[in-house]
């Protein structure tokens, strides 16, 4: 049977740092503070914000909320993000997705500061991802890596498999695997004879958004399996991987939940300091 990684705990690990070090930055007048933007009132993102400013103030962040309304003009929001970007007490900024029909995401998101970017979804710090130097880059794919190294999972030299290529996890996922010093090997939906690939995988990565595709039949045994999928399920939500079975092969495997989405919401709290340091520079 395959070790079960404790997302939660290492959650709590890093929340443990990023506690201290906001209280460092507080003892010397830098207020940490993270703004949020939301358009329209869909139901789970307004869940989620909520999540995260409970998050912010439990470790000392201070939070605001810009909750507009759907109908809100694109040309508002841009000039509210421009505001956002020259307001010197704002170290961080997030646009909650998705937003209402008629808004053009690419414009909001280019329009953020690069420097105050904690999602890592603005082009130049794709670029920086890219080329293996400092910047902001997306949490989800974050979380994979810092799943593992807090585990001590070597990835350095290891056969990477990533199955999905999505714009949110799998492809920023390819350059963190690779800036690691892993072999990656990308699968996707044109992919032929995925077990081909995937019984080759030291590391095995699931972010396809199908509920259990990864089976048992398809994993190398002994190999690692981190989930990063979520998927609504009748039982409530489940992963990418056939947990159930795939861990009685697996050497180690993340759980959904508790597994790569419990560190998303302190890895934005860590970007934010990030951003703190990059402002700085």
């Amino acid at each position: 049977m395959a070790i079960i990684i404790d997302g939660r705990k290492i959650a709590e690990l890093i929340r443990e740092e990023v506690k201290e070090e906001v209280r460092q930055l507080r003892k010397k007048g830098i207020i940490p503070k993270l703004a949020v933007i939301l358009a329209g009132n869909d139901p789970a993102s307004v869940i989620y914000v909520r999540s995260k400013e409970k998050a912010c103030v439990n470790i000392g962040i201070e939070f605001k909320l810009f909750n507009l309304p759907s109908e809100t003009p694109e040309s508002e929001l841009v000039d509210l993000i421009k505001k956002l970007n020259t307001d010197d007490s704002v170290h961080g900024i997030m646009i909650e997705l998705p937003l209402p029909e008629g808004i053009n995401k690419q414009i909001l998101l280019e329009a953020l500061s690069p420097v105050k970017d904690v999602d890592g979804v603005h082009p130049v710090n794709r670029g920086y991802l890219l080329s293996n130097s400092e910047g902001l880059f997306p949490v989800t794919p974050q979380s994979c890596i810092e799943i593992m190294l807090h585990s001590g999972i070597e990835i350095k030299g290891k056969h990477a498999v990533l199955v999905g290529r999505g714009e949110t996890v799998g492809k920023p996922l390819v350059f963190m695997m690779l800036n690691q010093n892993a072999t990656v090997t990308v699968c996707h939906t044109k992919t032929k004879n995925l077990r081909q690939y995937t019984s080759q995988a030291d590391i095995l990565i699931a972010a396809v958004g199908k509920a259990k595709m990864i089976t048992a039949d398809l994993i190398k045994p002994g190999a690692v399996v981190i989930d990063a999928g979520i998927n609504e399920a009748a039982g409530g939500i489940c992963g990418d991987v056939d947990f159930e079975n795939v861990q009685k092969v697996a050497g180690a495997i993340s759980p959904v939940p508790g597994g790569v989405g419990s560190l998303t919401t302190v890895l934005i709290q860590k970007n934010l300091l990030k951003a703190i340091q990059l402002q700085k520079k």
